[in-house]
């Protein structure tokens, strides 16, 4: 769909018909003095509702995902001990 581009006063007068226009994917943009102001976009939509646990059993973990590295912490253990 093609853009619409409206000043302020034609945007107060047809914001009904500007409001269809943009519910049925057209582009408008109000403008003031002859320079865009404004962009005139569609409500979006409800996100769905999040259902608890529904990546049960799809996700596996194998091993300790959160346990200490050995390098890490000898790494660490050195630079504490050089102070």
């Amino acid at each position: 769909m093609p853009t619409h581009v409206v000043n302020t006063h034609e945007a107060k007068s047809r914001l009904s018909e500007l409001i269809r226009l943009v519910e049925d994917g057209a582009d408008v943009v109000i403008a003031r003095n002859g320079r865009p102001a404004a962009k005139l976009i569609p409500w979006p939509p409800d996100k769905p509702a999040r259902l608890r646990g529904a990546w049960a059993g799809r996700v596996h973990v194998h091993g300790d995902i959160v346990g200490s590295d050995a390098d890490v912490v000898a790494d660490f253990d050195a630079s504490a001990d050089s102070l």
